[in-house]
């Protein structure tokens, strides 16, 4: 019995091992995409900027002077660019180390810079690498702050192209959020469009007056992972090398739980034998 504890510890150090290993390019892979997404975020912003403003309300964009129109646009720039760098400062600051304990664990720290989410709050979270379901935590972190990051670009941008006089004082940022909600939910009517726009109808009630209700139009900024890697071969690329290191990882993790399994089963039956004695 004790043999076999013994082969089942080596069979579960062999997999910790090849789960570092994939720590390690699940990371790589991660610092190529993110950097690849932080281009292409710039360049969908400024692409649906420009349609929102020459299609969704031209007649306000004429409105603007020169000046107005060259400051906003510069404004949609920055935003772009600190969005960017937000999206690389997720990734850049990982750090991959390794203890000289037994266990071998390694750590990769991956301090999650919220400045574009709020700047007082940022993140940190730490993997042991040799641990699968710890990696898999991380990586749904790494997605979460991803999609919070683009979230809060487009209701940046969308607050910037409102102030400008373009997009419409009638829609409060209230009336923006239930759309993109309803948009994500499919439950309003979407209209056909450029990408990372919200473009729908939605219904919206008047509380003095319930007889002016009625149906609206929203067009508006919304960034979404998805339409950015379908526009974007390079980055959907790099998303496809994700999803076969993670096909990987949730194999290695099936057999690591599986292992764990057989050395409790073993230590009990071990345990049980070591205690019991015949009447």
């Amino acid at each position: 019995m004790a043999r076999a504890i013994e082969r089942i510890e080596r069979d579960i150090a062999g997999i910790k091992e090849a789960i570092r290993a994939i720590a390690v390019e699940l990371q790589n892979a991660y610092a190529s995409y993110l950097n690849t997404l932080a281009l292409a975020v710039r360049k969908q912003l400024i692409l649906a900027s420009y349609h929102l403003c020459t299609q969704g309300y031209p007649e306000n964009f004429l409105n603007l002077s020169l000046n107005q129109r060259q400051q906003l646009q510069q404004a949609i720039r920055n935003l772009g660019q600190v969005a960017g760098d937000k999206l690389l400062a997720c990734i850049q600051s990982q750090e991959v180390g390794e203890d000289d304990g037994d266990e071998g664990d390694e750590k990769v720290t991956s301090f999650l810079s919220s400045g574009i989410l709020d700047t007082s709050n940022s993140q940190s979270f730490t993997a042991d690498t040799s641990n699968p379901i710890e990696l898999v935590k991380w990586q749904q972190n790494l997605e979460e702050v991803t999609q919070e990051i683009l979230k809060k670009l487009s209701h940046d941008a969308n607050v910037l192209i409102q102030k400008s006089g373009v997009l419409p004082k009638k829609l409060p940022e209230p009336i923006l959020a239930a759309a993109a909600a309803a948009a994500s939910e499919a439950s309003a009517e979407v209209m056909p469009g450029p990408p990372n726009l919200l473009n729908l109808v939605i219904e919206i009630e008047n509380e003095q007056q319930s007889e002016d209700s009625g149906l609206t139009q929203v067009m508006a900024i919304n960034l979404r992972v998805g339409e950015i890697e379908f526009a974007d071969v390079a980055l959907s690329s790099e998303r496809r090398q994700i999803r076969s290191i993670l096909v990987q990882l949730n194999k290695l993790g099936r057999e690591y739980q599986k292992k764990h399994r057989e050395r409790a089963i073993a230590e009990a039956e071990a345990a049980w034998r070591a205690s019991w004695f015949e009447d």
